[in-house]
């Protein structure tokens, strides 16, 4: 299990530059905890920082689901039968003028394409169809973004692929979600994560072994008068 107090100690000198704000503090415990449910707390950490670093660069840093950005004129440009690739749009499901805008980008990893709400809505069991925004829903988001790296729904790329055993292919990895668009820069974050759960898995043993010890002090007997014992100095602990 990842201390999630040290962790967020550590995480603002790695990527945050600073202190944690209120939904950036939710959104790391909301996939945290998901991740770590399903694994007695167990299970590769180079995936897990992976996923983590996807959110944070997808989110804008936020680390809450968003819509994308952009317009109803955007939407109808880019994903609508009636706007300049219709053929595309109508591959991907969007048939119907207005498809465009709703069925947009949405969640920790920009959902997109009427065909791809129906196939994951399908997988989860929740009708994303019906009613796209649920896409934007924390635990939805949540599942979408952590199944869907793990099992390959967004580019057929599975986080096993990248990490497993002595494997860890950061800047490859972005295949999973995107081609390699920004690949270098969202691995950066992924290192940078990974440490910070490194270092406060440390911090988290010194700080168990530590009350151990103070535990394990024997009383002195109130029978026998002793001299005053010195005070026990606990040891500096230094955040690099």
């Amino acid at each position: 299990m990842i201390d999630r107090e040290f962790f967020f100690q550590r995480i603002t000198r790695t990527i945050l530059l600073g202190a944690i704000r209120p939904q950036q503090r939710s959104g790391f415990m909301l996939l945290l905890d998901r991740w770590e449910k399903t694994r007695n707390g167990e299970g590769d950490r180079r995936q897990l920082a992976y996923i983590l670093a996807t959110a944070w660069h997808e989110t804008a840093a936020t680390m809450q689901p968003i819509r994308e950005r952009g317009g109803k004129a955007y939407f109808l440009k880019q994903y609508d039968v009636a706007g300049q690739r219709p053929a595309l749009a109508r591959s991907n499901g969007n048939t119907q003028p207005g498809d465009g805008a709703r069925y947009c980008g949405r969640g920790y990893v920009q959902l997109t394409w009427k065909n791809n709400y129906r196939r994951i809505g399908a997988l989860i069991g929740v009708d994303l169809v019906g009613d796209p925004d649920r896409a934007l829903e924390p635990e939805i988001a949540a599942t979408i973004l952590i199944r869907g790296m793990e099992q390959g729904w967004f580019t057929g790329r599975e986080l096993s692929h990248y990490f497993s055993g002595s494997r860890a292919e950061w800047v490859q990895a972005r295949r999973i979600v995107n081609s390699l668009d920004q690949a270098a820069l969202i691995a950066d974050y992924a290192r940078r994560i990974l440490a910070a759960m490194r270092e406060s898995e440390q911090d988290s043993q010194q700080g168990s072994q530590q009350g151990s010890a103070t535990s394990a002090t024997p009383r002195l007997s109130a029978s026998r008068p002793s001299p005053r014992p010195s005070p026990v100095r606990q040891p500096r602990r230094v955040i690099r």
